[in-house]
């Protein structure tokens, strides 16, 4: 029994070992991800603005930045990390900060207006049937109601202006005479372009907090492993001290 007990003991020193340096490995490759990242962050030089306050603001205003929080909280569903907002670090070098630099992009493309010149008449069959309506509305510029792509209609030469009216790529009517050229203005190749490495930011810090995480249950799990192991030895050698008590006697 006590020489099971030894050799048990050893083998669960021997995995403690093993686990301890995984969780070390782990924490090692973590911190590196983790320092790129923050030296990315420091090269662009991106920060969030604060008032006097240390409230979150947006061109000048509280209220826009809390339309933006909304946006990425209660819209997107993002967990917002209120210690990540940190007013005496406006860098943005954190999951939340790089979500929130996101949000801020998105709302101000999402409430904007798109400026789309026709320089030629352009008859649109809006519900499908093959020709214009006799009387379809005619349209000479100005501002278009973007509910009425469904509708046929006559647009003249002329300056429009297209709300956004918070449509997604994916929302416009790419077909139609000032919806295609209004979603390709409004969701540019800058925007996509921004949308992208500052979703690679969030997923990288995310990723470095969840691998800080791992190594830290590693950590543990390789000490509980030794202690155990430890534990069976010294059992093991009690019980080694009682069976040869009575083969002394």
């Amino acid at each position: 029994m006590a020489s099971r007990l030894r050799i048990t003991g050893v083998i669960l020193i021997i995995i403690g070992i093993v686990a301890l340096g995984a969780s070390g490995y782990t924490y090692m490759r973590t911190q590196e991800s983790a320092d790129s990242l923050q030296g990315f962050s420091e090269a662009q030089d991106v920060t969030l603005t604060y008032n006097d306050e240390g409230q979150l603001i947006d061109r000048g205003t509280v209220e826009n930045a809390e339309s933006i929080r909304a946006l990425l909280g209660d819209t997107w569903r993002w967990p917002i990390v209120e210690s990540e907002l940190d007013p005496d670090d406006p860098l943005v070098d954190t999951a939340t900060e790089y979500l929130y630099q996101m949000a801020t992009i998105a709302y101000h493309t999402l409430h904007g207006t798109q400026t789309v010149v026709l320089t030629e008449t352009v008859e649109w069959d809006g519900d499908g049937d093959g020709e214009v309506a006799a009387d379809a509305p005619v349209y000479d510029g100005g501002e278009w109601d973007p509910a009425t792509s469904g509708e046929d209609a006559v647009f003249n030469p002329g300056t429009y202006q297209v709300p956004v009216n918070e449509r997604y790529w994916t929302q416009f009517n790419r077909q139609h005479p000032l919806d295609g050229p209004a979603r390709a203005q409004t969701w540019s190749g800058t925007v996509h372009g921004l949308f992208a490495e500052l979703g690679v930011g969030a997923v990288t810090a995310s990723l470095a907090q969840v691998g800080i995480g791992i190594a830290a249950v590693v950590l543990l799990m390789g000490i509980g492993f030794g202690l155990a192991g430890i534990l069976h030895i010294w059992v093991a050698a009690g019980a080694k001290k009682e069976e040869e008590e009575p083969a002394a006697s």
